[in-house]
């Protein structure tokens, strides 16, 4: 992912009006666009706004999409809410786990995974976001050819 600089936070701050009410869109507009809001610009984002940067990273800190460090090339995010809880999204997350050899909120090899707390899906448990795209009725074969296809390898 691209990083961010300066002049591009500043310019991203001027959309909104400078108006620090708008701090949720703004990082909202600088993650869908790169991905994570790095250190120096929450400092930024505060002395720009005339907020402190425990206020700024207190924001960041609450949305769980709001990370402070570059994810992966891939995103992948496991639905941990009840409904797909119920229909095996625990095994399923073991199973991711165990196969691309990580936990959850780690980035190893261009993926990060994630647990999420409901995607819409409910009908279609367990599901999950792969780069933003939602997936139902996922069981270990499908997590494979999803993660198949993610690698080019479909």
């Amino acid at each position: 992912m691209a990083r961010i600089d300066k002049d591009t936070t500043s310019a991203i701050v001027a959309k909104f009006g400078g108006k620090p009410e708008l701090l949720v869109q703004i990082m909202a507009t600088i993650v869908n666009r790169f991905g994570w809001v790095p250190e120096d610009t929450i400092r930024q984002l505060a002395t720009e706004l005339n907020l402190s940067r425990a206020d700024v990273h207190g924001v960041v800190e609450y949305y769980h999409d709001f990370r402070t460090e570059e994810p992966g090339k891939h995103i992948i995010k496991i639905c941990q809410a009840e409904a797909c809880q119920a229909m095996g999204s625990k095994a399923l997350t073991d199973y991711a786990e165990k196969t691309l050899a990580m936990s959850m909120h780690d980035t190893e090899n261009d993926i990060t995974l994630e647990p999420v707390y409901c995607l819409g899906n409910c009908a279609c448990s367990p599901a999950i976001m792969a780069n933003g795209k939602t997936f139902g009725r996922v069981d270990e074969k499908r997590f494979n050819a999803i993660m198949d296809d993610l690698r080019g390898k479909a």
